[in-house]
């Protein structure tokens, strides 16, 4: 799949380095990024309204370690299906609509509305395993953003 949900454990949340880092850095970085790729979503190709910077980190399931490998730039539709479980917060609370954003994932995967309930299903399966641990966050290449 083109767009998949990525559940953070609960056990790292807010732990981020977009909530580590002071604003400015971040905007910079984000500013960096655009420069680079283009201002569009990574995923869908859309060019419209604001860009998000979102965190591409890899679990190793066996060493418990959280790595943050990149970044992506993501519309704020894409960005909704990344961040999967605060969307469906966020539509309970009437924020936005969940139905919007489940046409939005079966459009660029080209899938049907079951496809979506079973890869978020299976998502917050992984999500609730990995929530039992511990997590070692890793920085990787951007642990020098931390040092300023």
């Amino acid at each position: 799949m083109k767009l998949t949900a990525e559940l953070v454990p609960s056990t790292v949340w807010f732990s981020s380095l977009y909530r580590l880092l002071p604003r400015e850095v971040w905007n910079r970085l984000r500013e960096d990024i655009i420069r680079e790729n283009g201002r569009k979503c990574q995923i869908c190709g859309e060019t419209e309204g604001t860009m998000n910077l979102h965190e591409r980190w890899h679990y190793d399931d066996l060493t418990n370690v959280q790595k943050l490998e990149g970044f992506i730039l993501l519309c704020r539709m894409c960005h909704n299906v990344k961040h999967i479980g605060l969307t469906g917060i966020l539509a309970d609370e009437g924020k936005l609509d969940y139905n919007e954003v489940i046409r939005h994932f079966c459009k660029v995967n080209n899938c049907s509305e079951k496809e979506f309930e079973e890869h978020v299903n299976n998502a917050f399966i992984v999500w609730k395993k990995r929530s039992q641990r511990q997590w070692t966050q890793d920085f990787g290449e951007y642990e020098k953003y931390l040092k300023k």
